[in-house]
């Protein structure tokens, strides 16, 4: 059997609220392989965003290890871990997390900005632009490019956040909750940009989700109850 891309071992977390430890992931596996569409549900509570936030770097496991290609990654340095998420990952928020001073294409570059050093940067600036406005026609956003935040709508606020992630060329995009803050023809439309994501480059993609719909479009289902696997669907 392959290795997978990216898989979570037998993670355990726990918060402190004051002096209460609260349990929230309690031996959970997950493992994606590369080109998968991965779903993970579960009402709110059940851990599902602190599942996605762990294999993406993001926080680390009380227990258990996350891998990267076989090999274990959550404990390596920050600045290494750093690495990998500017350069392995890609994000996707619920709340887009655009920065509201920017314009929507200075916001799609700022994954690069933050990657590159002013020196390297600033000589490859038209480069990155036609990187940048390349993804932006990709998620149908060009008579957009100068608009802050304040301007867009929620699906252009996400396409945008879809655009920043996709700019660093991830092996792997994550998802929390990306068609949450939406309606649902406009859920639909974010679902339908990630599937031909899925398809045409082969992404692996992890999202998370509380609607039984959008995670039944996946090719496979994680589905988490109070911080424990409850059973792993498959989609015919």
């Amino acid at each position: 059997m392959p290795t997978p891309q990216i898989s979570a071992v037998s993670i355990q977390k726990s918060y402190r609220k004051g002096e209460l430890r609260v349990p929230v992931l309690k031996g959970v596996n997950a493992a994606a392989n590369k080109g998968e569409f991965l779903s993970i549900i579960g009402q709110s509570g059940s851990g599902k965003s602190t599942l996605l936030h762990l294999m993406g770097l993001l926080d680390s496991p009380d227990v258990g290890e996350v891998r990267l290609d076989g090999q274990r990654v959550d404990n390596l340095p920050s600045k290494t871990r750093d690495e990998l998420r500017n350069r392995v990952f890609g994000f996707i928020f619920q709340f887009y997390h655009l920065l509201p001073e920017l314009t929507l294409q200075e916001n799609v570059l700022t994954p690069l900005m933050i990657r590159h050093p002013l020196w390297t940067y600033w000589p490859r600036r038209k480069h990155y632009r036609e990187m940048a406005l390349d993804i932006i026609d990709q998620v149908g956003l060009s008579h957009r490019l100068k608009h802050r935040p304040s301007e867009l709508s929620g699906g252009e606020m996400q396409r945008a956040a879809i655009a920043r992630a996709l700019i660093a060329q991830p092996e792997i995009l994550l998802a929390d909750e990306p068609t949450g803050n939406l309606d649902s023809e406009t859920g639909g439309e974010i679902m339908d940009l990630l599937h031909r994501l899925n398809e045409e480059q082969q992404l692996t993609i992890i999202m998370v989700t509380h609607d039984e719909s959008v995670a039944a479009s996946a090719h496979r289902t994680i589905r988490l109850a109070q911080g424990q696997m409850e059973q792993v669907e498959k989609v015919a």
